[in-house]
């Protein structure tokens, strides 16, 4: 294998460790758990968790942990920024040609680096979804169908309700959508 390639397999190693909490310095796990602990004071916990994505920009973990704090603080816009920072980190460690050609249903299923990519864009469609944002909404999933036409991650469900939302279905009208999968709406 040349020297690239074989660097670019153990980048994306360390960045699929990366995703499951691999590979982060006890400093800045000390810090995540900290914030963690911190629930009840808001502040102290984002300052912890800023402290920990500064010590290890690169790294998922922290952006994760911002992410999950601004959507659970309801902080949307924050959160889709958290989203869009995560997206940037997965796309350079799966490479520039990563989705030139959909992954292979292997590659959906078990691969961390390429489903973490598939469920931040799926995080980031939900996000525009509810920030009124339908064509970015619209754009993600179209890519997410693509990426993933047998819907291993469940986005599918975001497109039938994005396109229930421009057909002007009432909503509480009976789902029309299967249960699993793409089906045939377009929104």
């Amino acid at each position: 294998m040349p020297a690239d390639r074989l660097q670019f397999a153990n980048d994306l190693a360390v960045f699929a460790d990366g995703v499951i909490g691999g590979g982060l310095s006890p400093q800045v796990e000390a810090l995540i758990t900290e914030a963690g602990r911190c629930r009840d004071k808001p502040q102290q916990a984002l300052a912890l968790l800023e402290q920990a994505r500064v010590a290890a920009p690169r790294h998922p973990a922290p952006v994760i942990a911002l992410y999950r704090y601004y959507f659970y603080s309801h902080q949307i816009n924050q959160a889709k920024g958290m989203g869009e920072n995560a997206l940037a980190i997965a796309r350079t460690a799966l490479g520039p040609d990563f989705g030139d050609v959909p992954p292979g249903d292997e590659a959906t299923r078990h691969n961390a680096a390429v489903r973490f990519y598939l469920f931040t864009l799926k995080g980031l469609a939900y996000l525009n979804l509810r920030l009124g944002e339908l064509d970015e909404a619209r754009l993600m999933l179209g890519e997410l169908r693509r990426l993933d036409p047998q819907d291993h991650v469940g986005a599918a469900l975001l497109w039938h309700v994005l396109s229930r939302h421009e057909h002007g279905t009432p909503v509480d009208a009976p789902a029309d959508y299967p249960l699993r999968g793409w089906g045939s709406a377009t929104p």
